[in-house]
């Protein structure tokens, strides 16, 4: 098992913070905690930092840091407005989100994240709570197979995966990485050579049972609630469909509300947008990738609360 992780755009992420020594910041994606440590580097003793994960690995790293400015709290960012009430904070200066996987996640084993190992088939990033993909996989009918691969993983061979699925666990349960991974790479090619066939495949259900996508369409509006005027949202994404997520709700969001066709309305009076977008997106450097080729597929968009 292994606890390294680098995280990606870790200098980047930190600089569109514009981080305030004396403010409020949320880290809602823990991981090892390497954003976070560079956060509080940058804050006075009167700076805060919250820091979230649903990943119980996660927290116990974060529970043991020895800091009265900061706090780790076990919980799904979605849940981040209801976190911070609790606590009694009203507005923070500064939002970061790193979605995805993180590098002990991908290489432990047990926790069925990756065809590198043949372990038992879990994928759930909190794994105190919910169905695993062996689960799924066994209650599942094809045609409900098939749309988690399409939709989530963009798989051209949805169908034929989902057929050969159903298929093999009538001789005997797809509940194990190695046993998926075989039956994927039975029926599909990997339109990237150096990808294997069932990657696709292993996104799109890792997606699926952890409800990335909805989880991160609940944080987003509830981000630019918490935020203070000036206050920043950072958010570095790893998939297509995670970054257009996010990219279409910034830019909605930085413009006036649509208003009805031939509706008298004046420009000035329209009600001001809710974010500033802050540059353009950042990816990594080569430099950066050639020391973590996993964050090749990495980019950070940024906006400010007007």
């Amino acid at each position: 098992m292994s606890d390294e992780h680098i995280s990606a755009l870790l200098v980047e992420a930190v600089e569109a913070l514009s981080i305030q020594p004396d403010g409020f910041y949320v880290d809602a994606t823990f991981g090892r905690g390497g954003h976070s440590q560079e956060i509080l580097r940058r804050l006075s003793p009167a700076g805060r930092l919250i820091a979230l994960d649903r990943d119980v690995s996660a927290v116990n790293v974060g529970r043991q840091w020895k800091d009265e400015r900061f706090l780790m709290v076990h919980s799904a960012f979605s849940r981040i407005g209801e976190v911070l009430s609790e606590l009694g904070i009203a507005q923070v200066n500064g939002i970061l989100l790193d979605l995805g996987v993180s590098s002990p996640q991908l290489d432990t084993p047990e926790r069925g994240m990756s065809f590198r190992f043949d372990a038992p088939l879990d994928m759930r990033m909190d794994t105190t709570q919910g169905e695993t993909v062996a689960d799924f996989l066994a209650r599942a009918d094809q045609h409900e197979i098939g749309k988690v691969l399409r939709d989530y993983g963009e798989e051209r061979s949805a169908h034929a995966i989902a057929k050969a699925i159903i298929a093999a666990r009538c001789e005997c349960s797809v509940s194990t990485t190695g046993r998926l991974a075989d039956v994927v790479a039975k029926v599909t090619r990997s339109r990237d050579q150096s990808l294997h066939p069932a990657t696709r495949s292993f996104q799109a259900l890792r997606i699926f049972i952890n409800r990335e996508l909805e989880e991160l369409e609940q944080v987003l509006p509830q981000c630019v609630d918490i935020l203070a005027p000036g206050g920043r949202l950072a958010v570095i994404s790893f998939h297509s469909l995670e970054d257009r997520l996010v990219k279409r709700f910034m830019r909605s969001t930085s413009q006036p509300p649509a208003m009805p066709l031939r509706l008298p309305v004046k420009a000035a009076d329209l009600p001001s947008p809710r974010l500033r977008l802050i540059g353009k997106s950042v990816r990594p450097k080569e430099a950066e990738i050639a020391v973590n080729p996993r964050i090749r597929s990495a980019v950070m968009r940024v906006a400010e609360k007007r």
